[in-house]
């Protein structure tokens, strides 16, 4: 069935728009090959539950901690613990990003349709990573739950992003590589948008999302078909 193009495609960052696997050779030289993944999921899991309780998390600050717990198990001692945090968590500034997401958010922003990105870590970092892309200019606007307070999925950054766009719930679609987001997103009445990085299946304990493809390129030519 045909619906219009959304107003607003409200964009996750981490992992969604940017490759977080470029950390892998920063993981292995520092003594914690393989433990990216892994990291990075216990990293959302602190931050939701901090969220949960009344807290207003910061990313580089969860990161950081956890990531210091791993190297300290893994038997680092002394100044190199907090030179291998900096060593990691540098190579957040200069991500790439995945190869569909520039031609994808070119082609959405040429049909009129506007981009925000809203990212559970800091708007100085997403700039970065755009900046060095050349997509800064397609943006109209760029959020962060920390001028909020909770976490994505948490109800308040889905209201924030509304209200600093200025449109409906039905007039947004939120974007992202990650179910739980997209279940927080559906919960304050946005529309759905999974980019299926992988092989993973949707988790069935979750709504449908209203859209699903592969990379942001397919994406945007599935919405401005009307699909």
């Amino acid at each position: 069935m045909s619906t219009p193009a959304p107003a607003v495609c409200v964009l996750d960052v981490n992992e969604t728009l940017s490759d977080l696997s470029a950390l892998d050779g920063r993981f292995d030289a520092v003594g914690l090959a393989g433990q990216r993944e892994v990291w990075f999921a216990s990293v959302l899991r602190d931050g939701f539950a901090l969220s949960l309780v009344g807290r207003s998390p910061v990313f580089a600050e969860v990161a950081a901690d956890l990531l210091r717990g791993r190297l300290i198990a893994a038997g680092v001692r002394g100044d190199a613990v907090d030179e291998s945090v900096q060593h990691v968590l540098g190579g957040f500034g200069s991500l790439p990003l995945h190869p569909d997401v520039a031609p994808g958010l070119r082609r959405l922003h040429a049909a009129g349709v506007r981009l925000v990105p809203l990212t559970n870590g800091a708007t100085a970092m997403s700039d970065a990573l755009f900046e060095q892309a050349d997509l800064l200019p397609l943006f109209d606007g760029r959020l962060s739950v920390e001028d909020v307070g909770p976490w994505k999925p948490h109800p308040t950054p889905y209201a924030y992003a509304l209200d600093q766009c200025a449109v409906a719930a039905s007039e947004a679609l939120m974007v992202a590589v990650h179910p739980w987001d997209l279940q927080g997103a559906h919960s304050a009445g946005l529309s759905t948008a999974w980019v299926r990085r992988g092989p993973g299946e949707w988790p069935g304990c979750f709504d449908e999302p209203t859209l699903v493809a592969s990379g942001v390129d397919e994406l945007a030519e599935m919405v401005l078909a009307g699909s």
